[in-house]
């Protein structure tokens, strides 16, 4: 059976005043994950109404690949300040195409 592409929606949202490292450190992601094996697309929005919300629309080749990009150091380096730079936790939620 061949593996289902996923998509993955992630709502980010700044701390007040952090918005601009925030954005910063996101948009540093881009690239990289761009180049991972099994990146579609790796999309990073921001809100025009609320410059403290940002939005990562994503596509994978595999559940698989979704877990190794999961893994790599330059998003862990961003886990890890998660809780200096975000005013809640990432919202993430996980897709498949219907049709």
């Amino acid at each position: 059976m061949t593996p289902k592409t996923v998509t993955v929606v992630a709502r980010i949202k700044a701390r007040a005043g952090r918005e601009g490292r925030v954005q910063q450190m996101l948009a540093a992601m881009v690239e990289p994950t761009s180049a991972e094996k099994g990146c579609i697309s790796y999309d990073l929005h921001s809100s025009p109404e609320d410059k403290a919300l940002f939005l990562f629309y994503e596509n994978w080749r595999s559940r698989a690949d979704l877990e190794k990009h999961l893994r790599m150091p330059y998003l862990q380096a961003f886990l890890a300040q998660s809780e200096e730079l975000l005013a809640e936790p990432i919202d993430i939620s996980l897709w498949e195409l219907v049709s």
